[in-house]
């Protein structure tokens, strides 16, 4: 799944499980004042959850954006040695074609 696929899952997960439970508190049969209490309770749990996933998702977005470079940093090694190899290669057919 796709870094943008799985930000909308989460928000969308987390979006649904919130209105969930103010929906089920708003219906369920306790007085005004303790249904407001669970639901600052609740909104509290659920705030602790959306960053305790989001700071996984950061610390899993760094760790594949280091993998990534890691991975880019040897694509471009191997670029330049094939360069390096294909400006020898010129260069000794340059003097090839040029020697007498």
């Amino acid at each position: 799944m796709s870094g943008r696929r799985l930000t909308y899952f989460t928000i969308g997960v987390l979006s649904g499980l919130a209105a969930g439970v103010v929906i089920g508190l708003m219906v369920a049969p306790d007085s005004g004042a303790r249904t407001r209490r669970r639901i600052a309770n609740e909104a509290r749990r659920a705030a602790d959850v959306a960053r305790a996933v989001a700071d996984r998702a950061e610390r899993l977005a760094a760790a594949v954006g280091a993998q990534v470079d890691h991975a880019l940093g040897r694509e471009e090694e191997a670029a330049w040695k094939r360069v390096a190899r294909l400006r020898d290669g010129v260069q000794r057919y340059s003097r090839t074609v040029m020697a007498p």
